[in-house]
Formats: structure tokens, C-alpha cells, sequence
């Protein structure tokens, strides 16, 4: 790894050779070859035989399933990566591309498998995933069952994968590759810059600059309106027709259950976050205090209230793992592992895929994470996140691969408790009451940005599939429906800029993944609860909280949540989260 005390992570790119040597290494197609061979074989035994004979002989056709799963999906997690690390690169495109169509294709040739399984016998599915022999599977069995509705014929299913590479998968890359070749200004004669370099000043302490950052952003989105809003209107009417076809009541069911929740369980999270929007009016009032203005613009909704010296890559690396061996020395090491393995790419560079992700393969591979940083101390919070990510997939690889990754709304317990670690590990080394001021104000931006933000977000995410149900929508439309949760949330404490109706442009899960925004609420409403265990309990809460994470995607969220007293159904218990937050927001107002 390169100097990694240079501004911005200068130099500090992951290596992917842990993975292929390159886009034209022999051994992509290889393992694509191998694995659509590996596919034939084990479709033709299947369907010749029968796996549901036994518990023995379903266990043992799931092991060999996972076996080709694992080989097959390689590729296109390399060619991936590799697009999201450069999205101007031809070769890594093209490669992302082709692997995912060998992944589709692999997927066609398996798909009879778990379509199988879900429409079984209801009496002869129960007797098999009863037995012991199936235990390390029994989740997902069960869980699979849960989609027996909404699962087509086999040739349909074939269809529709089939339809996803130029339909919705192509508009997803098309967003991706408009976002990477964007380039922004502050000024007309200003220098080029990233997306994520014109976010990271978002955080700036001038005004008037972050301002200029805003404006620049949205401007710069808007200019690509009528293909933004072509691939949105592409993206929602897939899924309307999709779910349509599959029978799902409405367009969030299958995001519930692919997270293993109850509709019931969302509403009483998302009402209660929805009741606590005043405490985030106040917070924001007070944060105008501080910054000596009478009122926020939405520009200075996450700008620092104290002086923050740039904190450069090696300073966030140690800040991070002091905090998390002060937890627990393990969460650590596989913390530190990112960084001694490179598997940590944070450098600015055009054509790098905006935001931030921790990316796992399955439980034989190691993960990887992807940021842009830029010397801010939001950014040392995003390694944190993403590294609690990693640790999280770190731990859960004693599960098969059918068991390994979270749903959506557990994933992001890991890495929200792992920013609170941070919070912690810094509250306790301030100096004095202003520093420790300062962190609290950081604290609440990370709540707003995690919480309330990301609860807004998913309201307008239903509005717009609400809307296209019905019509194809306009730009102006969508803004109306962005600029109205915007409003619902910030009140009269913060005012919108006209040109920040545009915001929704430049948000991706609204193209990558359906109404994934709720997770980030769902996850840090939880995690705070988790928290909240750990300062009562101290070291003995530590052994429970690695259990939660090493059970991967192994046990229902309710199931986990229950382990720790805790009833996901009540209003109360998210409530109570939202009732920390109250509380500082409170301590705030007292530190005036």
C-alpha cells in the first residue's frame, strides 16, 4: 500500500490480484467455463435423480450447489470491482459486463434448484428440514419456502433473468457510468472536481463554500435530467410489472421480505421516526445557534460548529482501531487485516464510483471496501462504517454461503454500532467540553444522515412508484415529491434552496437497490438499542454481540432482536431509540 499519509488516501487502492490478475486473465474464463460446466452436470444429475429423497441427499446437492455458486459468482464480483474502482477504463466495463451475463446465464441453468425447493410438498418439505442433518441450512430452506407466492414457472423465471441484463441491469450500469463521468465546479474558471470531493466540502466550515458545493452538485445532476429521469421511470415500471407478475401486494413487499421483517414491524419503526421529526427541527435550530445564523440553509445542514484540522488517511486508520480494540481486540484485527491486505481503496480519482461500500463475495473470500476520502472527520466515521461492514462479513464465515449475508436491515447494524464505537473512543479522549461539544454535533449529523434522512428518502421513494404506477412521471414531478418529504422533515428549521429539488438525482440505492434506504434507519435505531446493552452490561456484552454477527444471515432478524429482549413489533422499542436521540439533543441544548 502507498503512503497513506498523503491528503485525500493519495495511493491507497486495494489490490484485486488477491482475486485475478487482471481483465484479461485466462482464469476468468476458466472459471466461467468451469462453472456453467459444474451447472450441467449437477442440473442433469438433479433432474434425473431426486435431492428430496433424504435429508442426506438434499444436504449433500446443497453443498454441491453452494460449490458452483460460489465458483460462478467470482467473475462477475472481480469485474465489479474492478468497474467501481475505475468507471472511465473500456476493458473494465466491458468486463463487468460480460461476467454478469455469464452470471445470468449460470443462474438460468441452476434456477430449477430452488424453485424446486420452494414449491415442494408442504408434509415432505417439513419432514426434511426438521431433521439435524439439514441445520446448517434449515434457515434458508425456511426462509426460501416464504417465497413460494411469488415464485413463477421455471421458463418464466428463465425470462425474466434473462430480460434484467438489458433492462434493469443495463439502466443501472448507465446510471453508474453517468455518475462516474460527471466532473464539478465551484466557480466557471474553477479546477475539476470528483463527486466525492464535492461532497466531502459539504462539510466545509465556509459557508459560502458549501453553498457553491450544493449548487454545484444538484446543477451538475440536473444537466442530465432526461436520462436520469428516463432510467428512473425504466427502473420504476420494471419493478411495478416485476412485482405485479410475482403477485406481491405493493412495491415495498419484496424488500420486507427479502429482509425477513413484517410490513407491521416497518410502520411502527418508520411512525415513530416520523413522530420524532420536531427533536431533528430542534437539533437544527440549535446548530444555527452555534453557527451564529438565523437559519440553516439545507447547505449547512452538516457544517462543522467547531474549528476540525484535515485528518489525513493514517490518523482515521488509528482513530478506527484504538476504538475498536477498546471494544474488543478482535473486532481489530479483522480490522486491520483491510489494511495490511490492501483491500481498502479510499484514494479521489476521476472515474471512481461515488459513495462508499463494503463488498463480500461469500464465507472463503475476504471483503472489500471502497471510499473516497477526503480528510474530513466524516470521512473517518465511513471507514469505520464500511470496516464494521467488513467485520461483520469477517465473523459470519463460519455460515455456508446460503447463510452468510444479512438481510439489508441486520447489515447495517454492524457498521452503524461501528461508528458508535468511534463517537465513543473519541468523546473519551476529548481534551475538553467545546471538543466534546463538537463530537455531539457530529454525533446528531450521523443520526439525522442514518435516520431521519434515510427515512425521508424511503417516503419518496414509495411516492415515485406510488406515482408510475399510474403514468410515466417528469422531472418536475419527481422534485415535487423529493422537495415535499424534504420539507415534512426539516420544517421552517432549515430552508431549501430552489435548485435542491434536483437532490433525488444523485442518491443510487433509488437505482441499485429497491427501498434500501429504510435499512440504514432500521439498523441504527437497532444498533443504538445494542449500544445502550453495551454500556449496561460492559465486557459481558461482547460474547453476545460477536454471536449476533457471526449467525450472518442464519437468523432472522426478530429471532436475533429477541436474543436481546428486545420486541421489534412494539412501537416502544423504537421509540426508545428515538428517545436517545431526544436525550442528546438535550444534552446539546444544556452545553449552550
Amino acid at each position: 500500500m502507498a503512503d497513506a499519509a498523503k491528503d485525500k488516501a493519495q495511493g491507497v487502492r486495494w489490490d484485486l490480484t488477491r482475486l485475478y490478475s487482471g481483465p484479461d486473465d485466462p482464469r476468468l474464463d476458466a472459471d466461467i467455463a468451469d462453472a456453467r460446466s459444474q451447472a450441467e452436470t449437477f442440473a442433469a444429475a438433479q433432474r434425473a435423480g431426486d435431492a428430496h429423497t433424504s435429508p442426506t441427499a438434499l444436504r449433500d446437492a446443497l453443498g454441491e450447489y453452494e460449490a458452483i455458486l460460489a465458483l460462478g459468482r467470482r467473475p462477475a464480483f472481480y469485474g465489479s470491482l474492478l468497474a467501481a474502482a475505475d468507471g472511465e477504463n473500456a476493458d473494465a466495463l466491458a468486463l463487468e459486463q460480460r461476467t454478469a451475463e455469464a452470471e445470468t446465464a449460470l443462474g438460468n441453468q441452476l434456477v430449477f434448484f430452488e424453485l424446486g425447493l420452494a414449491t415442494l410438498d408442504e408434509r415432505r418439505f417439513q419432514a426434511l428440514v426438521a431433521d439435524p442433518v439439514l441445520q446448517p441450512y434449515r434457515h434458508f430452506l425456511t426462509t426460501l419456502r416464504r417465497s413460494r407466492p411469488h415464485r413463477l414457472s421455471e421458463a418464466e423465471e428463465r425470462v425474466l433473468a434473462m430480460k434484467d441484463v438489458s433492462g434493469r441491469d443495463a439502466f443501472v450500469q448507465l446510471y453508474d457510468e453517468i455518475c462516474a463521468s460527471l466532473r464539478f465546479r465551484l466557480t466557471a474558471d474553477g479546477p475539476e472536481m470528483t463527486e466525492g470531493e464535492v461532497i466531502a466540502l459539504l462539510h466545509h466550515p465556509e459557508r459560502e463554500r458549501r453553498a457553491a458545493a450544493l449548487e454545484s452538485l444538484v446543477t451538475t445532476f440536473a444537466r442530465e435530467r432526461l436520462p436520469l429521469t428516463a432510467l428512473t421511470n425504466a427502473i420504476l415500471l420494471d419493478h411495478r410489472l416485476e412485482s405485479e407478475l410475482r403477485a406481491y401486494p405493493d412495491a415495498i413487499a419484496p424488500t420486507h421480505l427479502a429482509n425477513e421483517v413484517a410490513p407491521a414491524v416497518v410502520a411502527a419503526m418508520m411512525h415513530s421516526v416520523e413522530r420524532h421529526y420536531p427533536v431533528m427541527q430542534e437539533f437544527f435550530r440549535l446548530k444555527a445557534r452555534l453557527l451564529n445564523i438565523e437559519r440553516l440553509t439545507i447547505a449547512d445542514v452538516y457544517a462543522p460548529t467547531g474549528t476540525t484540522a484535515p485528518v489525513r488517511f493514517n490518523e482515521a486508520r488509528t482513530i478506527v482501531l484504538d476504538a475498536f480494540a477498546r471494544f474488543d481486540p478482535e473486532f481489530a484485527a479483522h480490522a486491520t487485516a483491510f489494511f495490511t491486505d490492501a483491500r481498502i481503496d479510499a484514494e479521489i480519482r476521476p472515474g471512481k464510483r461515488p459513495g462508499a461500500f463494503c463488498a463480500a463475495l461469500g464465507p472463503t473470500d475476504d471483503a472489500w471496501v471502497l471510499a473516497s476520502y477526503a480528510d474530513t472527520t466524516r470521512d473517518v466515521a465511513t471507514i469505520a462504517h464500511e470496516l464494521g461492514h467488513g467485520v461483520h462479513d469477517t465473523l459470519a464465515q463460519g455460515q455456508t454461503l446460503l447463510s452468510y449475508s444479512p438481510p439489508l436491515v441486520l447489515a447495517e447494524t454492524a457498521s452503524v454500532f461501528a461508528e458508535m464505537l468511534v463517537t465513543d473512543h473519541l468523546l473519551a479522549e476529548a481534551p475538553d467540553d467545546a471538543t466534546r461539544r463538537q463530537i455531539l454535533v457530529e454525533t446528531l449529523d450521523e443520526i439525522y444522515g442514518t435516520v431521519f434522512r434515510q427515512h425521508a428518502l424511503t417516503r419518496y421513494e414509495l411516492a415515485a412508484h406510488a406515482a408510475r404506477k399510474t403514468h410515466r412521471v417528469t422531472t418536475d414531478e419527481l422534485s415535487t415529491l423529493w422537495t415535499r418529504e424534504q420539507t415534512r422533515l426539516l420544517g421552517d428549521a432549515v430552508a431549501l434552496t430552489e435548485s435542491y429539488c434536483w437532490g433525488w438525482m444523485y442518491i443510487p440505492h433509488f437505482v441499485h437497490s429497491r427501498f434500501y434506504c429504510y435499512s440504514y434507519a432500521f439498523g441504527e435505531l437497532f444498533a443504538l438499542a445494542l449500544f445502550q446493552r453495551h454500556r449496561e452490561q460492559g465486557p459481558a456484552f461482547v460474547a453476545e454481540y460477536r454471536a449476533l454477527l457471526a449467525s450472518g444471515g442464519s437468523v432472522a432478524p426478530t429471532d436475533l432482536a429477541a436474543r436481546f429482549g428486545f420486541d421489534l413489533t412494539s412501537p416502544a422499542f423504537w421509540d426508545g431509540g428515538c428517545a436517545v436521540v431526544r436525550a442528546r439533543v438535550e444534552d446539546l441544548r444544556r452545553s449552550l
